[in-house]
């Protein structure tokens, strides 16, 4: 594990179900192996408990990815999520000694990967993401309309179940700033169009003016 972190209390999500939202947002992740060293992107979906917290992470690899040999023999590995994020400039301000700083929401989550190498296992796993991702679509799109292709191209895959151990939030959202820093930060992004950011400051600050 990590040493700790004496910010994490300070940049810690305002709310449990947040990590999932991040992920949700930002699917995208660096699976990371250690011992040999060895990352691969990937997409991936939370499952949460009653809780609304995240217990296990679900997505698939190539099968031709040398990264899942190295998860059969060691499987616990560590997701790397970087959500919103951009730069602080002291121009917004109207305090003009404010250092320049960066905001950013990001996760670390370390889990013990389960390999699923079944044809059933492996179309569920993809129907699951499939689904995530099309939810809301106009004209939402589903494996089975690619027919014959599917089963062939399923073969390819290695699905997997990543049992969450720990996990490292890490929301650097303004929460430590000045009331009327806070207010300049928050002017500023809206100002560039850095919605998405702006969403998460106000969401990591709640009942601050902003």
């Amino acid at each position: 594990m990590l040493p700790a972190d004496p910010r994490e209390a300070t940049y810690a999500p305002a709310d449990a179900g947040d990590v999932a939202r991040l992920i949700a947002a930002a699917p995208m992740a660096w699976l990371v192996s250690a011992d040999p060293f060895a990352a691969t992107p990937l997409p991936v979906l939370a499952v949460t408990g009653a809780d609304g917290g995240v217990v296990r992470l679900d997505g698939h690899f190539s099968r031709r990815n040398p990264h899942v040999a190295l998860l059969r023999e060691r499987p616990l590995a560590r997701f790397l999520f970087m959500g919103p994020n951009g730069y602080v400039s002291p121009s917004w301000m109207a305090d003009r000694s404010q250092a320049p700083s960066w905001n950013y929401a990001s996760l670390q989550i370390t889990a013990r990967v389960r390999l699923i190498d079944d044809a059933a296992g492996v179309g569920a796993s993809l129907d699951a993401l499939i689904a995530a991702n099309e939810a809301g679509r106009r004209g939402a799109w589903s494996a089975a309309e690619m027919g014959p292709r599917l089963a062939g191209l399923a073969r390819g895959v290695v699905a997997f179940e990543a049992d969450v151990e720990a996990i490292r939030p890490m929301f650097k959202l303004s929460q430590d700033d000045r009331d009327d820093v806070y207010a300049d930060i928050l002017r500023g992004l809206d100002g560039e169009g850095a919605g998405d950011l702006a969403t998460w400051v106000r969401r990591s600050n709640p009942g601050r003016e902003g």
